[in-house]
C-alpha cells in the first residue's frame, strides 16, 4: 500500500495552503528579487509534494496555485479583450532638445488649466524592450491578461500569462476590487542564451533576440509551451481601477505600492524636478546599460503627479504627460546591391534598398526604405556603395549615408521610373510633392493588392486568412476590383483558388462575412483615406456616427469653427476666460482636405455604396433600401417590402443623444429610406436636429442658428403623414 493520505480534508487543506504560500515566496525571491532562497532540487521536492496533495484532494483545487503555472489545454485561437482604458503608445524623444521641448509643452499645458508648474515633478524609469501587457485582478486574484494589440483591443493571453512565475496570481494586502496593471513581459539575457542553446541542441532555429523570443513565447497557442520559456514581468503603470480604494497620488509611490502588493517593478528609477535631472538620469542609465540583465531601448519620463495626467491630456494615440527618450540607434556597414520600386496602396512609388544581409539592432536586415527621390539625392546613394545602416528597437531599418571613400568605380546612380513598374501606367511627380505616384488607381494591381491587404488587416475590418497569397490570386484573376467585391464572393468561388481547399475556402468566406460587423472606426480606417489613421478614424466615428455623415459634413463650417476656437483660446487666461472646445480636436486642415478629396471622387462613393449594400458596418436589419439581394457570403438581412415615402426629400438632419427605441444606425437608415440625408454637424444648411435623451452641444448650436429640434416620434409622424397623403 502507498503512504496514507493526510487525516481529513481540512488537515490536507492546511498543508496545501502552507506549501502554496511557501512556493510563491520562493517564486518571488527567484523571479522578482533575483535572490533564490533554496536550491532548485529543494524547490522541485516541495513542488511535487504539492502536486501529490492536490491530486489526492481535488476539492482544494485553485487556479492561483503554483502548480497551475505549467500550462493548461491549448487554445484554437486567442479571443479579444477591449481595454477599458486604452493602452496608448508613447511619443519619442531622440535628443536633448526633444526632452526640453517635451518639458516646455507639459508646463504650458499644466499652466493653461491653472496648475502650479513650480510643483511639477517627473518620474524617470527604464523603457523595457519586451511585450506590453495588461493584467486584470478582481478581489486581488488574477483573472485576465491581454496584449496591447491596437491599443483599443488586444489578444486574450490569460492562460499563457498564468505560466509566468514573476506574475502574482494573488496580490498581497488590501487592493481595489478591480485593478488593472500595465507592464512588460520580457526575457533576461542569460535566460535567452540558455533558451537558444537548448534550441540548437534540438536542431531548432534559434531566436533572433530576447524581445522576439518573449513575444513569440507569449503568443503560443499551447500554454504548456509558454510555461517552458523563461519569461519575466515588470509592472510600470495603471489601467482601470475601481473607486473603492484610494491609490498613491504620485507615479513613483504607485510603483512602490506595486512592489508591496507582490508585483515586480524596475528598481532603476528617479524623481526629477527639471530637464537637467532627466538628462542626467538618461546618461547614467546609458553608461550602465550593458550591465543590466535585460535589454532596454531607452528611458521613460512621466509627470509624477497622477492627478495632473488627465488635465495635461493626450494627443492622437499618445499622452502629453509622458515621453520615451530613446537610445541612439545601432549602426552597421553593408553593401547597397540594388534599388527596387514598391508601389503602395495610394500609388506612391517608393525606392527600396536591397542590401547585403547585415545584423543590426537585433535583427538581420536585407531591405530598407529610401523614402523618395529627394532622399536618394540628399544622401548621394549609388548602387554598389558601402552604406551605413541604422536600426533602433522596432524602428524600420534606415540607410543613413554612403561611405563615399569606399565607392567603387562601377557604382551607378538610380533614376526614378516615369512609368509604374507594375501596370505600366504613367507615373508623375506633382509640383511641390516629394513622391512619384502611379496615376492608375485601382486599375494598378499593386495598388489594388495593397488596398485589399490594408482593408483586411487585423486593425481594420479583420478578415482572418486573407493574406498576400490569396489577395495576389484574387487580383491577378480579376475576381476583386475593390474591397467591396470581397463581400460578393462565395465559398465556391474561393475554393477555385490555388492551394485553397474546400474547408479553408469556407473558413475564409465565414471570416469575410463576420467582418461586416466591424465598428465604424475600423471601417473608416480600412477605407484607406489619406492621413486617416486609427486615431483619426476613432475621432470621426465618435463625432459623426456614419460614413456618409463624415463625407457629407459641412467641412468649411467646421474649419471656421476650429479657427475661431483656437483664436479664442489663444487669448484666454488660465484663471480668466474659459477655454472654448475645439471641434474635432486632432483633425487638422490637411486631414480635412484629404477627406473632402476622397468624398469628391465618384468611384469612392460607389465603393461605399457597395459596402453598405453588403451590410458592412451596419446591422443586417437596417440595410439601405437599395441593398442588393444577399448572395452566399454577402448580405444576410431581409429587406422591407414597404415602399418608402419621400417625406424627407432634400432634408438634412443631424442626430444627437440616445433615441428611445432606435439605435443610431436604425435612425440613420430610416432617414435615408425616406429621402433625407444625415450630417454630423449643425450648420445653416441643417433642416432639423433629431434629439434624444442626453443630447450634446449640437442642441445649443441648433438654438443659436434657429434650427428646429424634433423627437423621433415627430420624425415618424412626418413620415406617416406623407404616406397617408400619397
Amino acid at each position: 500500500m502507498g503512504d496514507p493520505a493526510p487525516e481529513g480534508s481540512s488537515q490536507a487543506g492546511a498543508a496545501i495552503d502552507t506549501l502554496r504560500r511557501e512556493l510563491e515566496r520562493h517564486n518571488h525571491a527567484y523571479y522578482v528579487l533575483d535572490a533564490p532562497l533554496i536550491p532548485d532540487a529543494e524547490y522541485d521536492r516541495l513542488f511535487h509534494e504539492l502536486v501529490a496533495l492536490e491530486a489526492a484532494h481535488p476539492e482544494w483545487a485553485d487556479p492561483a496555485s503554483p502548480t497551475q503555472r505549467v500550462g493548461g489545454a491549448a487554445v484554437g485561437a486567442f479571443g479579444q479583450v477591449r481595454h477599458v482604458v486604452p493602452m496608448l503608445s508613447l511619443q519619442n524623444a531622440f535628443d536633448d532638445q526633444d526632452v526640453v521641448g517635451f518639458d516646455r509643452r507639459v508646463r504650458e499645458a499644466a499652466g493653461a488649466v491653472g496648475l502650479d508648474v513650480s510643483l511639477l515633478r517627473y518620474c524617470a524609469e527604464l523603457k523595457f524592450d519586451g511585450l506590453a501587457v495588461s493584467l486584470l485582478y478582481v478581489d486581488g486574484r488574477f483573472v485576465q491578461g491581454a496584449t496591447r494589440g491596437d491599443g483599443q483591443v488586444g489578444e486574450d493571453v490569460t492562460a499563457n500569462l498564468r505560466t509566468v512565475r514573476a506574475i502574482a496570481l494573488q496580490l498581497k494586502g488590501p487592493v481595489p476590487k478591480r485593478l488593472e496593471v500595465r507592464g512588460e513581459v520580457l526575457m533576461f539575457r542569460r535566460d535567452f542564451d540558455r533558451l537558444n542553446q537548448a534550441q540548437a541542441a534540438r536542431g531548432d532555429k534559434p531566436f533572433v533576440n530576447p524581445r522576439n523570443a518573449a513575444a513569440g513565447s507569449l503568443r503560443q497557442l499551447d500554454p504548456a509551451l509558454t510555461a517552458q520559456r523563461p519569461l519575466r514581468f515588470f509592472a510600470y503603470g495603471l489601467g482601470e481601477s475601481s473607486p473603492d480604494m484610494a491609490l498613491p497620488a504620485s507615479h513613483a509611490a504607485l510603483l512602490d505600492w506595486f512592489a508591496e502588493i507582490g508585483l515586480p517593478v524596475g528598481q532603476t528609477r528617479s524623481t526629477c524636478a527639471d530637464t537637467e535631472a532627466l538628462l542626467n538620469f538618461y546618461r547614467g542609465v546609458g553608461m550602465a546599460r550593458a550591465q543590466l540583465p535585460y535589454d532596454i531601448d531607452g528611458v521613460v519620463y512621466k509627470v509624477d503627479q497622477r492627478d495632473w495626467h488627465e488635465a495635461i491630456g493626450f494627443v492622437a494615440r499618445a499622452p502629453r504627460f509622458a515621453v520615451a527618450h530613446k537610445f541612439a540607434a545601432e549602426e552597421a556597414l553593408t553593401e547597397l546591391l540594388g534599388i527596387d520600386i514598391q508601389v503602395g496602396r495610394t500609388g506612391v512609388l517608393t525606392p527600396v534598398a536591397r542590401l547585403r544581409p547585415v545584423f543590426v539592432g537585433g535583427v538581420t536586415v536585407t531591405n530598407a526604405t529610401l523614402h523618395n527621390e529627394d532622399e536618394l539625392s540628399r544622401k548621394d546613394l549609388l548602387i554598389g556603395d558601402t552604406v551605413v545602416v541604422r536600426r533602433a528597437g522596432d524602428v524600420i531599418p534606415e540607410v543613413v549615408r554612403a561611405v563615399t571613400e569606399r565607392r567603387p568605380p562601377d557604382a551607378r546612380r538610380f533614376v526614378m521610373p516615369t512609368h509604374c513598374p507594375v501596370c505600366g501606367s504613367l507615373a508623375v511627380r506633382e509640383p511641390g510633392a516629394a513622391a512619384w505616384r502611379c496615376v492608375a488607381g485601382l486599375y494598378c494591381k499593386a495598388q489594388r493588392k495593397q488596398a485589399l491587404l490594408h482593408f483586411a488587416q487585423r486593425r481594420a475590418v479583420d478578415i482572418d486568412g486573407l493574406g498576400e497569397r490569396i489577395v495576389d490570386q484574387l487580383v491577378d484573376l480579376d475576381l476583386v476590383q475593390t474591397p467591396a467585391d470581397l463581400y460578393f464572393l462565395d465559398a465556391t468561388a474561393l475554393a477555385r483558388l490555388d492551394r485553397l481547399g474546400e474547408k479553408s475556402a469556407a473558413n475564409l468566406a465565414a471570416a469575410i462575412a463576420s467582418s461586416r460587423e466591424a465598428t465604424l472606426e475600423r471601417v473608416l480606417f480600412a477605407l484607406g483615406i489619406r492621413h486617416v489613421g486609427e486615431e483619426i478614424a476613432r475621432i470621426l466615428a465618435a463625432e459623426f456616427g456614419a460614413i456618409d455623415a463624415v463625407l457629407d459634413a459641412d467641412w468649411p463650417a467646421i474649419l471656421e469653427a476650429k479657427a475661431l476656437a483656437q483664436k479664442h483660446n489663444a487669448r484666454a487666461r488660465p484663471r480668466g476666460e474659459a477655454l472654448m472646445a475645439v471641434p474635432l480636436e486632432g483633425v487638422g486642415p490637411e486631414i480635412i482636405a484629404s477627406i473632402q478629396a476622397f468624398a469628391a471622387e465618384p468611384h469612392n462613393r460607389q465603393v461605399i455604396g457597395r459596402l453598405w449594400q453588403a451590410g458592412v458596418g451596419l446591422p443586417p436589419a437596417v440595410l439601405p433600401n437599395n441593398a442588393l439581394a444577399a448572395t452566399e457570403g454577402a448580405g444576410t438581412g431581409q429587406l422591407s417590402d414597404d415602399a418608402p415615402s419621400r417625406a424627407l426629400e432634400g432634408r438634412t438632419i443631424v442626430i444627437t443623444g440616445t433615441l428611445p427605441g432606435f439605435s443610431r444606425h436604425e435612425a440613420e437608415a430610416l432617414i435615408r429610406q425616406h429621402g433625407g440625408s444625415v450630417s454630423g454637424s449643425v450648420s445653416g444648411k441643417t433642416h432639423f436636429v433629431l434629439a434624444g435623451d442626453q443630447p450634446g452641444s449640437k442642441i445649443t448650436k441648433a438654438q443659436q442658428l434657429g434650427v428646429p429640434v424634433i423627437s423621433i416620434d415627430q420624425l415618424q409622424g412626418m413620415i406617416r403623414d406623407d404616406g397617408q397623403e400619397n
